[in-house]
């Protein structure tokens, strides 16, 4: 009988070690999974951040059309150029047309 309790003894003690051991391990999942599902909503999260970017550079335009750009804006100011020099010359004889006018008609 003593020998009986003695296994039954150690039985226990088996039984309430492998229990702990259980527990431990069962509560280190249960903050992993915690844990998981806190970063796959922050994944989640920084996927969706991540495709709203994506849709508006699609439409930013590209290194060559802005260069593009710059060579149509310098064509441009050139033409502004020139036809300001023209229209200054139209002004200066138009004045002196107008000037001509005002001598002849007084």
């Amino acid at each position: 009988m003593n020998e009986l309790k003695e296994w039954l003894g150690l039985a226990a003690l088996a039984i309430s070690v492998g229990g702990f051991i259980y527990a431990w391990i069962t509560s280190r999942s249960k903050v992993n999974a915690e844990h998981l599902k806190s970063v796959d909503a922050t994944l989640a999260n920084h996927a969706l951040r991540i495709q709203a970017i994506e849709g508006e550079l699609k439409h930013l335009p590209a290194k060559d059309d802005v260069n593009d750009l710059k060579l149509a804006l310098a064509e441009l100011r050139g033409t502004v150029g020139r036809l300001d020099e023209s229209l200054n010359g139209i002004s200066r004889t138009v004045r002196r047309v107008e000037d001509f006018l005002m001598k002849e008609g007084s």
